[in-house]
């Protein structure tokens, strides 16, 4: 056996004894699990008008964008829904990209460098995370929405002249919290620093997000990412701010420039979802209103957004439960070390708006059950 190879067995070894070890299910066309575990909010990835939307956008565009947005990528289609995603968010200017995932290593990375103070909030997405890995810059994590610390971070920023970012989501995608936006907008305002608000679990869910609906959208210091892939139910991401900071990423953003084109299919799919969820309200109410009741059905609080965090004893307690509601027909995510910041482990639950009500009842009396079982 080769060095590597040993490597290899020795890491797949660790993993198995910490009950870490993940493994890919391929997932039918036909299947008939109620899908509690995915991000598609809304219920929009399958809606018949959306579906249409995205076929035609294949036969007309073909499969793919076939090169990068500055070479021949960019399409009608991305300018379409750059505009609208712009307008509905209250944004002056938008910029699409392949995944949520790279819309946040862009602007992290184009923003941030060795002269830069990046304030990050313990809990942001790993995209984040990794954003700030590729700027190179000076980081500071803070404690989660923790106001205070982030202003003494900027302070010291400010007093060492660093120029200074500070990274928060506006609802967090474990704990289900929403961060203090109006605060950390105020405290970033006083200290001359930008604030990046990663919308993924906002959007759709909030209508245009929570910063809009805090009266902070359009302000030049608070850039907005969002992914198109969740409340959507599509495939990309997109970064919302000023015309300036969209000129500057098409310019300086590595993901974007060195990327093929998002995939017509996706991008006329998310535009159709985005006009579906501006013309039915009503999705958005549904899910509010399943969260809050399976939160009490399972004795947990209630998430600002559509995923529910259950605790559960340890990482083979929740993989457990996980398998047990798999067998029922019931698919749910699990959240293990290290993918969770505090080191709980936890299931993940979507209430999704796309569930047929029958299917809803079944599920959560299942979770009840489960819960009790594995907690």
């Amino acid at each position: 056996m080769s060095r590597w190879q040993e490597w290899l067995a020795e890491q797949a070894a660790e993993r198995s004894a910490a009950g870490l070890t993940r493994t890919l299910h391929a997932r039918p066309a036909d299947d008939r699990g109620v899908d509690l575990a995915g991000n598609d909010y809304l219920g929009l990835a399958r809606d018949p008008a959306v579906r249409r939307a995205a076929a035609s956008a294949s036969l007309l565009w073909g499969a793919g964008a076939s090169a990068s947005r500055l070479v021949t990528g960019t399409l009608a289609a991305h300018a379409e829904l750059e505009e609208d995603l712009a307008a509905y968010l209250g944004q002056p200017a938008a910029l699409a990209m392949s995944t949520g995932y790279h819309a946040n290593l862009a602007v992290v990375g184009a923003l941030a460098d060795r002269s830069t103070r990046v304030l990050s909030d313990a809990h942001i997405h790993a995209s984040l995370v990794d954003g700030v890995r590729l700027s190179r810059a000076r980081l500071t994590v803070v404690p989660h929405s923790d106001v205070a610390a982030v202003r003494a971070g900027l302070a010291a920023a400010a007093a060492a002249g660093e120029r200074a970012l500070v990274l928060a989501e506006s609802v967090y995608s474990v704990l289900g919290d929403a961060a203090p936006l109006a605060e950390l907008a105020e405290a970033c305002a006083e200290h001359d620093a930008l604030l990046v608000v990663d919308e993924a679990h906002g959007l759709g869910v909030h209508g245009p997000g929570l910063v809009a609906a805090q009266g902070l959208a359009g302000l030049p210091h608070v850039v907005v990412t969002a992914t198109l892939s969740k409340a959507l139910g599509s495939q990309g991401g997109a970064v919302l701010g000023t015309a300036a900071l969209r000129e500057h990423l098409v310019n300086r953003a590595r993901p974007f420039i060195f990327d093929t084109g998002l995939a017509p299919a996706a991008t006329v799919g998310a535009h159709e979802a985005l006009r579906q969820l501006r013309a039915r309200p009503e999705l958005a109410r549904t899910v509010h209103e399943r969260v809050a009741e399976l939160a009490a059905a399972l004795g947990v609080a209630a998430p600002a957004g559509a995923v529910l965090s259950v605790p559960m004893s340890s990482p083979g307690a929740a993989v457990a439960a996980q398998a047990a509601a798999l067998d029922a027909g019931v698919r749910v995510g699990c959240f293990r070390p290290p993918s969770v910041p505090d080191g709980i482990s936890r299931l993940r639950i979507t209430a999704s708006a796309g569930v047929p009500e029958a299917d809803w009842r079944r599920a959560v009396a299942l979770l009840r059950r489960l819960a009790k079982e594995h907690q």
